[in-house]
């Protein structure tokens, strides 16, 4: 069954961005409706192939598919056969990975200033001389095959992003009509150690979700150590009914050369997101570094419900692994 699929779209996008943020209602001389395409049936089995656009299912925005990655997820909400039930609190227990479909994905430019995830949230380090910098690609994404709602249109450039003319081709006798090229084939492989997606941790605290995805960047070497980077993706889900907001972040960072590191402070990436049933989710990435090849993160973020009850959610744990350095992920197009 096919489906006309209307967009919000808006005409003075700075006071409309702020006003989604702080989830006040929105002026309807803002709003504009623009047909965008038609819905298709998400895929229960299969993956979804290169070139399928699709809207986010929960951050609403357009975007195409690059290619898949196959995950291993970690949800400590799913019972584990072997576990007691004494042993269900307990932040040591072992959780048994199941395999699940993710997609690298472009965002449409034009919805960037609107959405509550970073756009600019998948970064790479410099070069060797450049220990410190980091650079970004804006509008890439990682996608659970879950949240994937995909969409057709007859326009034959859907998509505003820079790389979608240098990654894709419109191909009339296609299905989705949009097939890769050569030079997506060659930046996939160049960058696959830094663009890997392999372990997703997910865990539920009153209601509040957090997903968490590590990624290793590479290590940098100096005079003295060698310096290993990585950087992790966290979304945060309130599945509840009530509004809830994030107040404090507390983290615990073991690093395999022994040492333990504890890091406060307020909110995260600057901000205090409110997490409401009309906007429940918030996603941002950051970065770590450790003077030795691997460790592991856990933590807890505070957060304040609506009635004024302040609670921990826990940060579900999660390894921090190096790999063999064989390419230097600078000058990734």
């Amino acid at each position: 069954m096919r489906f006309l699929i209307k967009r919000l779209t808006f005409s003075c996008a700075s006071n409309c961005s702020r006003s989604l943020f702080h989830h006040n209602a929105m002026n309807s001389r803002c709003v504009q409706l623009s047909e965008v395409g038609r819905l298709n049936t998400p895929k229960c089995q299969g993956k979804y192939d290169t070139g399928q656009l699709f809207l986010h299912r929960v951050f609403g925005y357009r975007g195409v598919i690059l290619f898949p990655w196959l995950a291993r997820v970690y949800d400590r909400d799913v019972p584990n056969k072997r576990e007691s039930i004494e042993d269900a609190s307990n932040v040591s227990k072992e959780v048994k990975g199941s395999t699940h479909t993710f997609y690298q994905v472009l965002i449409d430019s034009r919805d960037c200033p609107h959405i509550r995830a970073q756009t600019e949230a998948v970064t790479f380090l410099g070069n060797q001389e450049s220990s410190r910098s980091l650079y970004a690609i804006p509008g890439l994404d990682y996608v659970a095959h879950e949240d994937i709602l995909p969409y057709t249109t007859t326009e034959k450039q859907p998509l505003q992003h820079e790389l979608f003319d240098k990654f894709l081709v419109y191909t009339n006798d296609k299905d989705p009509p949009f097939a890769a090229q050569e030079t997506l084939r060659a930046w996939q492989k160049k960058n696959h150690p830094w663009l890997e997606l392999s372990d997703v941790h997910k865990e539920t605290t009153e209601n509040v979700r957090i997903t968490v995805i590590p990624f290793y960047m590479g290590c940098r070497d100096s005079q003295t150590s060698s310096v290993y980077w990585w950087r992790y993706c966290i979304r945060l889900e309130n599945l509840g009914d009530m509004t809830v907001q994030l107040r404090e972040r507390h983290w615990r960072i073991f690093s395999l050369s022994g040492t333990l590191e504890t890091v406060r402070g307020r909110g995260v990436v600057g901000q205090e997101p409110i997490l409401s049933k009309s906007l429940p989710a918030f996603q941002y990435s950051s970065h770590v570094s450790l003077q030795a090849p691997s460790g592991h993160m856990w933590g807890t973020f505070r957060m304040e419900r609506e009635d004024g009850y302040t609670f921990d959610c826990r940060i579900p744990p999660f390894s921090l692994e190096s790999k063999n350095d064989e390419a230097n992920p600078s000058g990734f197009i």
